[in-house]
């Protein structure tokens, strides 16, 4: 079984703006589910943190570095038989300057499998939780790859400080990715549907580009012992395959506008795919 390539990757978006997994470099049978499967996956997936903690203070991490840890996610899916597929991506490279990129959030895959993607369009800057940058030796590294940490002990402070920083990238030439869900959810609803990209793009004066994933083949440890300190690592189900999909740009206008449209192609879609959407 051969493996995928981050360059053989990048070139499938630069010429088709879609990725479909080479049957060549695909596990023959799905791994069987259990502890070593959920093992696998999430070291595969969860590596890039220590990865980079380490390479930070020796001067070794670099965004195309980051870019490469991050794609063992895919590589890792592909060698436990699961299939990866990335589509729309022609509508990324047609939108008309840095935007602001909205997508749904199911688990911890998408925050890793993402910036290779996305970096194939230019810089990129995005909105994860404060406590990630408050782990060893990684609040360097997160800063150095274009983190924004949002908290919960001063939201509204915070917020203010995205939209500053936000605006800031943009204007600069960096897409801005939100995941506007907040936390990770299984049914994508209107109730839980934040309004801060919209309100940024807005500021910004740049597009929506809307995304969605479906990565429910590692959802979140509900229950059980491990909970507590594995959470974001719930058994891994290999049934499932790892979609991403990236739609039209919305074009800059009014935040309650762009909101509505990103939301109602985003649902759309979901719906499709046969996930559970509340509109």
């Amino acid at each position: 079984m051969k493996t995928t390539k981050i360059e053989d990757f990048r070139a499938s978006l630069a010429a088709t703006g879609s990725y479909e997994t080479d049957p060549a470099c695909l596990a023959p049978k799905r791994a069987k589910p259990g502890a070593l499967t959920t093992l696998r996956f999430s070291l595969g997936v969860s590596k890039v943190f220590p990865c980079c903690a380490v390479m930070q203070p020796a001067g070794m991490l670099t965004i195309d570095e980051w870019a490469r840890l991050c794609f063992s996610s895919v590589t890792v899916a592909e060698g436990l038989g699961m299939k990866v597929s990335v589509r729309g991506f022609g509508n990324m490279k047609a939108r008309k300057g840095p935007a602001v990129v909205l997508c749904n959030h199911m688990s911890t895959m998408e925050t890793i499998m993402l910036p290779p993607i996305l970096l194939c369009y230019g810089p990129l800057s995005y909105v994860a939780k404060a406590s990630l940058a408050h782990l060893p030796f990684l609040e360097k590294a997160a800063a150095r790859t274009g983190m924004v940490p949002i908290g919960r002990k001063s939201p509204r402070e915070d917020l203010m400080n995205m939209f500053k920083i936000g605006v800031e990238r943009i204007s600069g030439g960096s897409n801005f990715l939100i995941f506007p869900q907040g936390t990770r959810q299984k049914v994508f609803s209107r109730k839980v549907f934040s309004s801060i990209g919209a309100k940024l793009a807005e500021k910004a004066g740049c597009e929506i580009v809307p995304m969605v994933v479906d990565t429910r083949c590692q959802p979140t440890r509900e229950k059980g012992m491990l909970k507590r300190f594995f959470k974001d690592f719930g058994p891994v189900d290999t049934s499932y395959d790892i979609k991403c999909e990236c739609g039209p740009a919305v074009p800059a206008g009014k935040s309650k506008e762009m909101h509505e449209r990103t939301f109602d192609w985003m649902a759309s879609k979901l719906e499709e795919w046969g996930l559970p959407v509340e509109r």
